[in-house]
């Protein structure tokens, strides 16, 4: 093992290198390409859960996942009206398709994924079943903080008590309220809201009927919260008094807690594998460290996700809230992001696995492209996709946790178009129905075999495939040891240019991988890779014997006893060392 320096961490690696894939369930299956601005259900046609059917499925586990995220499951607030399920008011709700973190009944599914919509549950338990038949684990959106306006639950087993149903709402805060409540003084729908744009929209008249209204999703406490607001949320109460310096209640455990406590375990009983918890900081990590533990007693196994943009409360919600995961985004991503973009240093890089995460890199979820971030290929990003293939080489490999990939990010989709809502902002839609054109290539009218992509989307599909592969199954990557090569490097290249150039071994006793990375976008780097005699030995490598360095990541495999290596601009390699 290599002695410890400035280099590495002492984490300690586990073997648990989750692969995932995020697929957009109302998006992911739709093969209607007519993409009608604030287009109807009909005229742009939506997904459907037997859509993701074994052929799809066998694909994916194909492109190495082990885990597949399914978006935007449960039901939430709509402008789609089915029989016996009215649409909602379009005064508070974004978007034609309506947001999937709107939660109107934690205890169903949207009947839009339905093709038989009172037979919509069984349509998702037979997804479970076939995801689990074709070697995948299942993930799942948990919404704990905020809830559609128009939550009420239909489908709740008998017995529970809906949300707000025994609420005293005189109290603008009670430790046994579910919600928190402004007494008095009734909901004011933005004035400037224009759900559908230029068109009309069902019940849109600005007079939304909530009095006393609740607090809104993040975190406003007034009556007429902004359109930049989640106006169409409701903030739920764990206990805590936010107009009164944060008072916490939590003893006796807080009601709100009880309900979210069932709502998982209901899910857990579906058979889902893991919840991806959205927005988890602004739930109170108390409760986190309550239901977690609640929720491995009834299934071990189960994962759970935090969505999390604070660095200085990770080590917290991670040891004391029991997560397994949290986001990398304001550490690893938005680093990545700006040297892509040719904005930042590879510094950004250090910073994250020897300060942000150090210690508990492991416990982080990698990705650059998810549901909320903008698309590589847009122009808003990176304007091409093959300029990020440095980063997701990093993102795939720096460490021993997740690394997720974004349905259509392998070919390439650049979220062009204003779809509705959602406007043209570089991001596939999560509130219109939509066909996502380059995703559709790939689709090629059910095949699931990319025949309509063009050569240059096969080679990146094909990039993506062999990263994530080697990820998910080379034993340096998922639970080697990591060391930083930049002053190594630096040290036997002169005029190394460190800002735009990375590299590290990833390591254990039978396998040494060496990853490098160029982010530059027009400079070519010709470097020595020959590693000094003392790393060699306690690498147990000989150190008189030439090694051979094979690139992995090259589509066809070379081997090489040259340790001198061209780096063009924005490639990345994975060199195995023997």
């Amino acid at each position: 093992m290599l002695p410890p320096d400035a280099n590495t961490t002492e984490e300690a690696p586990q073997d648990h290198k989750l692969i995932i894939y995020q697929l957009m369930t109302r998006l992911f299956g739709n093969q209607t390409a007519t993409n009608k601005t604030y287009g109807t259900i009909q005229e742009n046609g939506v997904g459907k859960f037997n859509d993701i059917n074994d052929q799809a499925l066998q694909a994916i586990k194909r492109m190495g996942a082990s885990h597949v995220w399914y978006t935007g499951v449960l039901e939430h607030a709509t402008l789609t009206a089915y029989e016996g399920i009215p649409a909602d008011d379009a005064d508070v709700v974004k978007g034609r398709a309506g947001s999937p973190y709107a939660i109107k009944d934690y205890y169903d599914v949207a009947p839009d994924l339905a093709v038989d919509v009172p037979n919509r549950m069984r349509e998702f338990e037979a997804l479970v079943k076939r995801t689990h038949n074709n070697g995948l684990k299942v993930i799942i959106d948990f919404i704990p903080n905020h809830v559609a306006r128009s939550y009420k639950s239909d489908a709740k087993p008998a017995g529970v008590v809906d949300l707000g149903e025994q609420d005293d709402k005189t109290q603008a805060f009670k430790p046994g309220n579910n919600f928190y409540y402004l007494p008095g003084q009734p909901f004011v729908v933005p004035t400037d809201y224009n759900p559908l744009g230029g068109l009309k929209a069902p019940n849109e008249d600005g007079k939304y009927q909530e009095n006393p209204a609740k607090a809104t999703g993040n975190d406003v406490f007034t009556a007429a919260p902004s359109v930049n607001d989640w106006f169409e949320t409701t903030k739920l109460n764990y206990g805590v008094d936010y107009q009164n310096k944060r008072q916490p209640y939590f003893e006796p455990i807080p009601d709100t807690w009880l309900k979210m406590r069932d709502i998982l375990v209901f899910w857990a009983r579906k058979d889902v594998d893991g919840f991806r918890c959205d927005m988890a900081e602004m739930v109170p990590v108390e409760f986190w460290a309550w239901v977690i533990p609640e929720l491995k007693k009834v299934k071990p196994s189960l994962l759970f996700i935090g969505e999390a943009y604070d660095a200085k409360t990770y080590q917290m919600y991670l040891e004391k809230g029991h997560f397994d995961y949290l986001y990398d985004k304001v550490g690893l991503y938005d680093g990545l992001r700006r040297l892509t973009r040719n904005e930042g240093t590879t510094r950004d890089i250090t910073k994250v696995w020897s300060e942000e995460s150090r210690g508990f890199g492991g416990h982080m979820l990698r990705f650059l492209e998810n549901h909320d971030e903008q698309r590589i290929a847009s122009p808003d990003f990176a304007g091409n996709a093959r300029a990020a293939l440095p980063a997701m080489t990093v993102s795939a490999t720096l460490g021993t946790g997740p690394v997720m990939l974004y349905f259509g990010q392998d070919v390439g989709e650049p979220a062009l178009a204003s779809e509705g809502f959602s406007g043209e902002d570089g991001r596939t839609t999560i509130f219109d129905y939509w066909g996502v054109p380059e995703h559709q290539k790939w689709l090629n009218g059910g095949k699931f075999d990319g025949g309509q992509l063009s050569p240059e989307q096969k080679q990146l599909h094909a990039f993506y495939v062999r990263l994530l592969t080697l990820s998910g199954q080379r034993e340096a990557i998922r639970k080697g040891r990591f060391y930083e090569l930049q002053s190594t490097l630096a040290a036997q290249n002169p005029g190394y240019n460190a800002e735009r150039v990375y590299a590290y071994l990833r390591y254990t006793d039978r396998e040494k991988l060496l990853v490098i990375v160029n982010f530059s976008p027009s400079q070519t780097h010709t470097l020595n890779l020959n590693l000094p005699a003392d790393m060699r030995a306690s690498l147990n490598l000989p150190a008189d014997k030439p090694l051979t360095y094979t690139d992995l990541l090259a589509p066809a495999s070379k081997s090489t006893n040259s340790t001198t290596v061209t780096l063009a601009p924005q490639s990345s390699h994975i060199f195995e060392i023997k």
